[in-house]
C-alpha cells in the first residue's frame, strides 16, 4: 500500500471512529432520565411556559451539565405546590425556595437576596431603613399573601411599627389571566400609585429596568426577621442523591450561576452575605 493510500485509510479509520463515539455517546444521553422541574408558567422573572425566567435559564444550566433535558411540569405556584409536584411525584426538582424551607430537601444555597425599597428616581426618596418617619405618610405599596398565605415579613415590620393606614397591598398571584401579575406592585410606582414598594428583590430587580421611568431599588436594612434570606434548589425528601449531584453541580457552575443572576438583573449576595465583587 502507496503512502498515500495509507494516509487515506488512516484518516477513514479516524472519522469512523469519532462517528461512532458520537452515536455511543448519544446512545447514552438518551438513555438518561430528564430533569423533571416543577414550576409556575406565568411569574417572572422566575419562570413562565416560554421558559424566560432566570429559574429557566437554571433549569437548563443545571441540565446541561449532568447531560440532561429539561421536563417540566407547570403548576400555579400557590397554596399546595409541593404537595400537587413534587410530593405526588410528577417531578423531582423546584429550582428556587428559601434554604430553610421544611417541604423539600434543599441544596447548599445558591444565591441571597432580600427586600427592597423601590421608588421613582425623579422623587429622590432614597429610603434605606423601615424606621425613616417618612414612612409615616408616604403610600407604600406591600406585597400581600395570596392562596398560598404565606407570611409578608416586611408587612409585619411595618405593622409592629404602627404603620397601616397607609399601606396599600398588591396580591403577587393577582389576575392569572394576565401576563406577570407580579409586576403589578411595581406597576403602581411607575403610575404614582404609591409613592414606594417593598418588593422582594429579584422580582423589583427585574421589573424595574424594564420599566418605562427611571427607578431606584435599594436593599432594605436592618434587623427585622424575614427581610433577607438564601434561595436553594429544592428536592423531593429523602432524594439525597439528587441533592448531592445539584450540589456539585451548583459549586462547579458557580460563575455561571452568577453571570445568570447578574443577566437577569437579580439583586443578589453570595450565600452567608458575602458581597459579590
Amino acid at each position: 500500500m502507496s503512502s498515500r493510500s495509507s494516509l487515506l485509510f488512516a484518516g477513514l479509520t479516524l472519522v469512523v471512529t469519532l462517528l461512532l463515539i458520537a452515536v455511543a455517546h448519544n446512545r447514552g444521553m438518551q438513555h438518561r432520565p430528564p430533569l423533571r422541574v416543577c414550576a409556575d408558567p406565568n411569574n417572572l422573572p422566575y419562570s413562565n411556559d416560554r421558559a424566560e425566567g432566570f429559574e429557566n435559564a437554571l433549569a437548563r444550566l443545571i441540565a446541561d451539565d449532568l447531560g440532561r433535558d429539561v421536563r417540566y411540569t407547570w403548576w400555579p405556584q400557590r397554596r399546595g405546590f409541593i404537595r400537587t409536584t413534587l410530593r405526588a411525584g410528577v417531578c423531582d426538582v423546584v429550582m428556587g425556595v428559601p434554604a430553610s424551607f421544611d417541604l423539600t430537601l434543599n441544596t447548599h444555597p445558591y444565591y441571597e437576596s432580600s427586600y427592597v425599597f423601590v421608588s421613582r428616581h425623579d422623587r429622590q426618596l432614597d429610603l434605606r431603613s423601615l424606621d425613616d418617619p417618612r414612612l409615616r405618610t408616604l403610600t407604600i405599596g406591600v406585597p400581600l399573601p395570596g392562596q398560598d398565605y404565606a407570611d409578608v415579613p416586611p408587612v409585619d415590620a411595618l405593622v409592629s411599627r404602627h404603620i397601616v393606614a397607609n399601606l396599600r397591598g398588591y396580591t403577587l398571584t393577582g389576575d392569572y389571566s394576565q401576563p406577570n401579575p407580579p409586576a403589578a406592585l411595581i406597576d403602581a410606582v411607575v403610575s404614582g400609585d404609591v409613592d414606594v414598594a417593598i418588593a422582594w428583590g429579584p422580582l423589583a430587580g427585574f421589573f424595574a429596568t424594564r420599566a418605562p421611568v427611571p427607578l431606584d431599588v435599594t436593599p432594605v436594612a436592618g434587623s427585622d426577621p424575614g427581610l433577607r434570606f438564601a434561595i436553594s434548589v429544592g428536592v423531593r425528601r429523602g432524594n439525597q442523591k439528587l441533592q448531592r449531584r445539584l450540589d456539585e453541580t451548583l459549586a462547579r457552575k458557580a460563575p455561571d450561576v452568577d453571570a445568570l443572576l447578574v443577566r437577569y438583573h437579580i439583586p443578589h449576595d453570595a450565600p452567608g452575605g458575602r458581597r459579590r465583587p
